[in-house]
């Protein structure tokens, strides 16, 4: 049986470290972190992106962006760039999407990744035929009552 492909934006990534006093984002970073152990274990494969290495060379916070970077050891795969990608970009971004989640959608569907997680609510509300966009506590919800969501 193939294992699933999950790529994770870096909204996502970023997660634990936002405020932990509001319960959702403390659900969504734990969330977030047993996905990561779930990576490491080998039971999902991930997959990573140059969007992802741009992004987060941006954090301002060399700690956190050491610390997320040190992920990428994890990747099963490596979104390059690539004019397929930028064009899909284009057409995310036309249906209201910004810049970066816009490419990092397109990066993971190039990658025939099953699901995209992320926190950011207003890519959650899109809908797209191509791959499931989910937050990670739903994904990690889904994983423990189905032994996974393939």
């Amino acid at each position: 049986m193939e294992k699933i492909k999950i790529y994770l934006d870096n909204c996502c990534f970023n997660r634990p470290y936002d405020d932990q006093t509001q319960p959702r984002i403390q659900f969504e970073a734990s969330a977030k972190l047993m996905i990561q152990s779930l990576i490491i274990d080998g039971d999902i494969e991930f997959v990573w992106s140059y969007v992802l290495d741009f992004e987060n060379s941006k954090n301002p916070f060399p700690e956190k962006r050491d610390t997320i970077y040190a992920f990428k050891q994890y990747a099963n795969a490596i979104v390059e760039p690539d004019k397929t990608i930028e064009a899909a970009a284009k057409d995310f971004q036309l249906n209201g999407l910004k810049a970066y989640d816009s490419l990092h959608l397109a990066c993971a569907i190039s990658a025939g990744c099953d699901y995209i997680l992320t926190v950011d609510d207003k890519m959650l509300k899109k809908q797209c035929d191509d791959i499931e966009i989910i937050d990670p506590v739903i994904f990690i919800n889904q994983w423990l009552k189905e032994g996974s969501t393939s």
